[in-house]
């Protein structure tokens, strides 16, 4: 099992730093179900800024989720959320383009590898795309995605009610724009890759906790969540 576990957290870490598509979603936080249990809980997420490649301009966004994660043991789980969000694109040589709520939905994954006298290590992988209702400019009809993905390498240290972390990640957000038939992914700043995470979970009761999360360097970007464990 020990082999297992090791050649399985290799193989992830592999992924995350070789892949050119899949390397800024919320880390979710050292904080993980047993094996065989659920988490459920719900998520405002917010994009203040994000600078796009080029000429492209910049980019924010609000996200609403239901989230569910399920243990599929103590050390590895899965993430899953669903639920609303919209952009707002701000190229530089035109106004800001405005799109209105529509599906959201992401999934991911966290791996513990190291769990000892209140201190826990976590690798991450999230992604989220937003789908909002398109938008009119100068009698041109836009239409977009927001793909948003994170590689994330978390710390943690338990105190009674709360538990602290801060970490790394690697991400990349992608806008895939279509206007009057020609659709262009316009990929996020190439030279605002690495990330830091900033955030803790306070237990409200042996159940329930808050999550509150930061980001920097990469994105500018927030996110809240209240959670339960069955």
């Amino acid at each position: 099992m020990a082999k297992n576990k090791i050649l399985f957290i290799s193989i992830m870490i592999f992924i995350f730093f070789h892949t050119k598509e899949a390397l800024s979603a919320p880390a979710y936080g050292t904080r993980m179900p047993e094996g065989k249990k659920f988490v459920v809980g719900i998520q405002n997420y917010t994009i203040i800024k994000r600078y796009l490649e080029d000429d492209f301009g910049k980019l924010r966004s609000l996200q609403n989720f239901i989230l569910l994660s399920y243990g599929i043991s103590d050390w590895f789980s899965l993430d899953l959320k669903g639920g609303a969000g919209y952009i707002k694109q701000h190229p530089l040589d035109n106004n800001e383009l405005d799109y209105s709520t529509g599906f959201a939905g992401g999934y991911g994954f966290r791996i513990k590898f190291y769990d000892k006298e209140k201190i826990k290590m976590v690798l991450g992988f999230q992604h989220i795309s937003v789908h909002p209702k398109s938008s009119s400019q100068d009698n041109q009809k836009n239409q977009a995605i927001l793909d948003d993905w994170q590689g994330s390498f978390l710390l943690s240290y338990e105190f009674k009610r709360f538990n602290p972390y801060l970490g790394m990640k690697i991400s990349r957000t992608d806008y895939i724009h279509k206007q009057d038939g020609t659709r262009k992914r316009k990929m996020s700043d190439l030279t605002k890759t690495l990330g830091l995470v900033l955030g803790t979970d306070f237990s409200i009761d042996k159940k329930t906790y808050l999550n509150l999360e930061a980001q920097f360097l990469d994105v500018e970007a927030f996110s809240i969540s209240l959670n339960y464990k069955f």
